[in-house]
């Protein structure tokens, strides 16, 4: 995933430098201080200290040798939302903000468990749940998790299916 995205903001950054380095949209958005630019891409090259690696750890942290001796272990590689939020921020600013809004849901994401994750996608899939179901899903993933946007999208689900008859028992 990271090098599509780097390629992604190469391309961006390309559009940008090849439009005389101004995106109408963009350019006359107001970037707050702690706001990241596309100027701070790549996060892990300017910007090391903004990536948290497990409780306690650094991102230069993350070496074959502390890998292989156990300092750093599975869990401390997991990403956190607010790098995430920081790539989305690089994206908005560069005018993708349809890319940002990915980046907020799963930033959102990052706070429910992978087997939730697994569970819910199971749920979503055609003729495996109720509406009910899907909405308790939603009010879970808002409530819970504080997930709104993917709360959005399971109750977006529970219309259409319903709608295209595609809710348990419908089959």
């Amino acid at each position: 995933m990271s090098e599509s995205v780097e390629t992604l903001v190469k391309q961006i950054l390309a559009e940008l430098s090849d439009s005389g380095s101004t995106n109408q949209g963009a350019a006359n958005r107001p970037v707050s201080s702690d706001e990241a630019t596309a100027a701070d891409y790549p996060i892990s090259k300017k910007h090391p200290d903004w990536i948290k690696v497990g409780q306690d750890k650094k991102f230069e942290d993350i070496t074959l040798e502390n890998i292989l001796s156990g300092y750093v272990k599975a869990e401390d590689l997991r990403i956190k939302p607010e790098i995430l939020i920081k790539q989305g921020e690089i994206a908005k600013n560069a005018g993708r903000e349809a890319i940002q809004y990915n980046f907020s849901r799963a930033a959102e994401l990052t706070k429910v468990p992978d087997a939730r994750v697994l569970e819910i996608y199971n749920a979503l899939r055609p003729y495996r749940s109720s509406k009910q179901e899907l909405l308790d899903i939603a009010n879970e993933l808002e409530n819970q998790y504080g997930a709104v946007i993917c709360a959005g999208f399971v109750r977006e689900a529970a219309e259409n299916y319903e709608r295209r008859k595609k809710l348990k028992g419908d089959n």
